[in-house]
């Protein structure tokens, strides 16, 4: 797989639209890691814009966030207050067996890195690709996730974090050469942290393998539909 010709494709079908970003751990960080405050995702749109942002244990600050991306272990308190301050499950039970069944292993002492592919050498060692589509690109995006398969969990949207369905669902998927990718940022607490009009799309790189050859023979190349989208998406409609 070259991303010359990954980026050529996309361009081909999407425009200049945003890239995807990748990311990967590492033992040393490819930038300076930066505290964050709160949600770490508002911190990856310098990685959309281009920039490399490396995150670690001491870096991330919210509780959730180091949960999942394999830095911390889940406790009693985050699973309380998933479910009572925040209220997205009925009982903290049903938290603690989501954490639990999607067996993170742990990332302590790695370093968490993204940046926009355009930027990578290639595509080893990468967990995974995401996505930060409008409606019209994610159609574009799960068109070609679907077209080599019928298989009714190829997009997933489980429950999660930001975070949890673009990172731990992802790297998790990855090491167990899954074929799933996850749709996200449907939580309300990271909907503030993106634009109003963004959802994503995280593809692991056990799948990405596949889809890489599939990208020019689904809708996305030259068919009558997707050159309508395809105007819209360069007109920013």
């Amino acid at each position: 797989m070259k991303k010359e010709v990954f980026i050529d494709n996309f361009r081909n079908a999407f425009g200049n639209y945003e890239l995807p970003i990748a990311f990967w751990y590492s033992d040393k960080p490819v930038s300076t890691p930066q505290k964050t405050a709160g949600c770490f995702i508002a911190y990856l749109k310098s990685a959309r814009e281009g920039e490399f942002v490396s995150l670690d244990e001491n870096t991330i600050s919210c509780r959730g966030g180091k949960v999942y991306t394999g830095y911390t272990e889940a406790t009693p308190s985050l699973h309380n207050f998933v479910s009572e301050k925040e209220r997205y499950k009925v009982t903290s039970d049903l938290v603690s067996q989501f954490i639990n069944d999607l067996k993170i292993s742990s990332k302590s002492e790695r370093f968490l890195n993204f940046v926009s592919i355009d930027k990578v050498e290639n595509f080893e060692d990468i967990e995974g690709l995401i996505f930060f589509a409008t409606p019209d690109v994610l159609s574009g995006l799960v068109s070609w996730v679907l077209f080599d398969t019928n298989s009714p969990d190829a997009v997933s949207a489980p429950f999660g974090s930001g975070c949890s369905s673009m990172i731990a669902q992802t790297v998790v998927e990855n090491q167990n050469n899954g074929h799933r990718s996850f749709l996200g940022l449907f939580d309300p607490s990271v909907r503030p942290h993106v634009e109003s009009n963004i959802l994503t799309l995280s593809i692991p790189m056990s799948r990405f393998k596949k889809l890489y050859y599939t990208f020019n023979e689904s809708c996305l190349q030259g068919t009558h539909a997707w050159k309508k989208v395809k105007q819209r998406i360069e007109n920013g409609i």
